[in-house]
């Protein structure tokens, strides 16, 4: 039997990136999958594709997650497909770069806007729309324990994500467990724009593999945390970065 047969999965995000390699994971191992995307219909599109050529099962469903109402219609039509929603990946996330005296006042909400009230929606939503013994899966980032310049907005909004993780834990009850995964410099897109082949090799030396992550490094942690062998880890920040931290 695969890990997570019969399992309804929510990944935000999942449109590119770390999430698209989750969202085809996990439906690999037999989940459905509701894909995730804001603004990015013809990536979220190709994501449920493959996942559809693997013989998953999903849906693809538009929803920006710093809008209560949208994040609503996202769990509403979840649920009026599957007829449930056993796990949520809280994986949607923008990053800005800038030294924290040049950020402006857009680039700071845009970050906490996404990263840290994204969150609040989904799991104000799952309190009451996720299964009993289910399964809530939050996106940090390892940056939260390093002190590197041009992180400071980004990192205090993944701070906030693992003080909720935590909090939220002990609060949702029903059997449903919370963590928060950590990942640190992963060859993505969004981590790659901008950045010399100095600085990629910089990042990449400062762990034990001097590398950087692919993503299915990530997406194989998540799916550990989304399966029913991770039910005793609750309310933790699994850090997956190589020994960077």
């Amino acid at each position: 039997m695969k890990k997570l047969e019969n399992k309804v999965i929510i990944v935000t995000g999942s449109s590119k990136g770390i999430g698209k390699e989750v969202a085809i994971l996990l439906a690999k191992n037999g989940a459905s999958i509701v894909v995730n995307h804001s603004n990015s219909k013809k990536e979220a599109d190709a994501t449920a594709k493959e996942i559809t050529d693997n013989g998953g099962n999903v849906i693809v469903v538009k929803a920006d997650v710093s809008n209560k109402d949208q994040v609503t219609e996202l769990f509403d039509k979840a649920i009026e497909t599957f007829g449930k929603i056993d796990v949520l990946v809280n994986n949607a996330g923008t990053m800005i770069s800038k030294k924290l005296k040049d950020n402006t006042e857009d680039d700071f909400t845009k970050q906490f806007n996404v990263n840290v009230k994204g969150v609040f929606n989904t799991l104000q939503e799952a309190d009451s729309k996720l299964a009993d013994n289910g399964i809530i899966i939050n996106f940090s980032s390892s940056t939260t324990k390093l002190m590197l310049p041009t992180y400071a907005i980004y990192s205090a909004t993944k701070a906030a994500v693992e003080q909720m993780t935590r909090v939220f834990s002990k609060e949702i009850g029903r059997g449903i467990s919370v963590n928060a995964i950590a990942p640190g410099a992963t060859e993505t897109e969004l981590f790659l724009d901008g950045k010399s082949k100095e600085q990629i090799e910089k990042l990449s030396a400062m762990n034990a593999f001097n590398r950087l992550a692919k993503p299915i490094d990530i997406a194989k942690v998540v799916l550990f945390l989304a399966s029913d062998d991770s039910k005793w880890i609750s309310g933790q920040v699994i850090g997956a970065n190589g020994a960077l931290v």
